[in-house]
């Protein structure tokens, strides 16, 4: 039951025990793992490695729009604010300190439960777009998928055969690197150079020049004596 929601971890910052109880009977319920922090200080350090943190503005010390500023220079959790305070002025204090939604008590617990729900959806759906952005090899106008082994120039899909691919994508990891013909085979082929190795180099080298270079762009420089790069 609720299996995709295992695992997920909160930290809650709740004043009213009667509530955090209550809070806690359902969350736990729908899997979720809680973890409570007792003032602002306790928050700020237990919010990292969270998927979502629930704050209320009224708390001793530091209230929860100083929590939350504080959160958010550290990491991008989402912030559900959870609180009495309904007018125009607080719910705008609270997002523009980082929140990402605000629940005004009383609330419904099927309407809680579902911004808790969508909280997260979009954060793992961030996180995911964030990897794969990171995941991405770029150099100029050129982009290298390497999980779907694609390659765009421009924005256009270019088509590259499996070694074609390699030895651009090994050109563009290392930008303005020259890597001599031998380096280049051993590497992509991940065999022995021989004497017509460096032929074969070649000629695949000019056919991703042909494929890359229609619009008069120029990626790839031959180094007199040394070898390829990108430039």
């Amino acid at each position: 039951m609720h299996r995709w929601q295992k695992n997920r971890k909160f930290l809650w910052l709740m004043m009213k025990p009667e509530i955090r109880e209550v809070l806690q009977m359902m969350l736990s319920s729908e899997g979720y793992e809680i973890t409570e922090a007792c003032n602002a200080q306790e928050a700020v350090e237990k919010a990292s490695g969270k998927d979502l943190v629930i704050l209320d503005i009224m708390m001793p010390g530091e209230s929860g729009i100083a929590a939350c500023t504080k959160i958010r220079e550290k990491n991008n959790v989402p912030i559900l604010f959870l609180t009495a305070k309904s007018g125009e002025h607080d719910k705008v204090l609270g997002f523009s300190a980082g929140g990402d939604d605000y629940l005004v008590k009383p609330f419904s617990y099927m309407e809680l439960l579902s911004r808790v729900k969508a909280l997260i959806r979009r954060y793992k759906v961030y996180q995911k777009q964030e990897e794969k952005e990171e995941e991405l090899v770029c150099y100029r106008d050129i982009t290298i998928d390497p999980d779907l082994q694609t390659v765009q120039a421009a924005g256009e899909k270019i088509a590259l055969t499996e070694m074609e691919y390699q030895i651009l994508l090994l050109l563009i990891s290392h930008p303005r690197k020259v890597f001599s013909v031998k380096e280049i085979y051993e590497l992509v082929w991940k065999e022995e150079f021989l004497p017509n190795s460096g032929n074969t180099v070649m000629v695949h080298i000019r056919n991703i020049r042909r494929k890359l270079e229609k619009k008069g762009e120029s990626y790839i420089q031959n180094i007199w004596g040394r070898g390829y790069c990108v430039n």
